[in-house]
Order: structure tokens, then C-alpha cells, then sequence
């Protein structure tokens, strides 16, 4: 497992970080619009994941009313597939479980196995976002005890 960091908007060297590994995956990469890949940074809690000592991935999420919204998972090129976005992915939802509150994110097409695997499941239709299709997800608690704590009712 890779080394996560926990940080808030006003850690200006780690949001640094988040920001060029986000440009180089969103913005380079899948050419999505640099204005809306700014979005709601400030309301965010952000994370990084480290191999051999180098940021390589990062992730966020935000607190909108009843659901915590997953966003803007993105590893680098040359650190895909050795399991850091599983790692992220665990290390968030293990962060927000105290919250008790619905988990939600819209995925890329092509990433939806990835989130099935974590425990998400589509609870929406297809859509546009970026010029890259989308599904919504939510994360369906993976026992009966989290279910009843009311972690996860995917509304379908």
C-alpha cells in the first residue's frame, strides 16, 4: 500500500501536488476542460498517494447536504495498476464511515468495473460531463450492520 496523506485546501504544497497530477490525468490526458476540473475545491477534503516517495495519485470529496460526494480519482500513468486507486478508494470510505452518510460519485464509463469492485453500483443513467460519458454511483454498504447504520440505500 501506497503512503495516503489526508489534507485540507489551505495545505498549499500538498494541493500543489493533487493540482498537477489532476491537470497532467484530466486535463492533459482525457482533454477535460480546465475550468470545470477546479470546481469546488475549497469545500473539499483532499488526499494523495505516494510511491517511492513521489505523489502519484489523489483524490477528493465534499459534504453536499445528506451525501458524500467521491471525486477526482486520478493515478499517474506510470503508477496505474499496482493497486493505488484501491488503496485510495478504501482509505476514504474507511475515513467517511463515521459520518453515516450516503456515498456518492459519478464515474467515467470506463471506470465503472473499478468502482463495482469497491462496492458501488449505478443508480442513474448515463451522461455527459467533460465530453466524457458518466455513470452516477452509489455505494451500497457491504453488510447488513452498515445498512442498518444507514451508510448506503442506493436509490435506484
Amino acid at each position: 500500500m501506497g503512503k495516503i496523506v489526508k489534507f485540507d485546501f489551505d495545505n498549499k504544497e500538498l494541493h500543489k501536488l493533487a493540482m498537477e497530477i489532476r491537470v497532467e490525468v484530466f486535463v492533459n490526458e482525457q482533454k477535460v476542460p480546465q475550468e470545470i476540473e477546479w470546481e469546488y475545491e475549497e469545500d473539499c477534503t483532499h488526499f494523495l498517494i505516494y510511491r517511492k516517495r513521489k505523489a502519484v495519485g489523489t483524490a477528493r470529496y465534499r459534504i453536499v447536504d445528506d451525501v458524500i460526494k467521491f471525486e477526482r480519482f486520478a493515478i499517474l500513468k506510470v503508477a496505474r495498476g499496482k493497486g493505488l486507486g484501491r488503496d485510495i478508494m478504501r482509505y476514504m470510505l474507511n475515513d467517511v464511515r463515521p459520518l453515516k452518510k450516503r456515498i456518492m460519485l459519478n464515474s467515467q464509463e470506463y471506470a465503472v468495473d473499478f468502482y463495482k469492485q469497491a462496492g458501488f453500483i449505478i443508480c442513474g443513467s448515463k451522461f455527459m460531463e467533460g465530453g466524457i460519458p458518466h455513470y452516477p454511483m452509489e455505494y451500497e454498504a457491504p453488510d447488513i450492520l452498515e445498512k442498518a447504520l444507514g451508510l448506503a440505500v442506493c436509490r435506484r
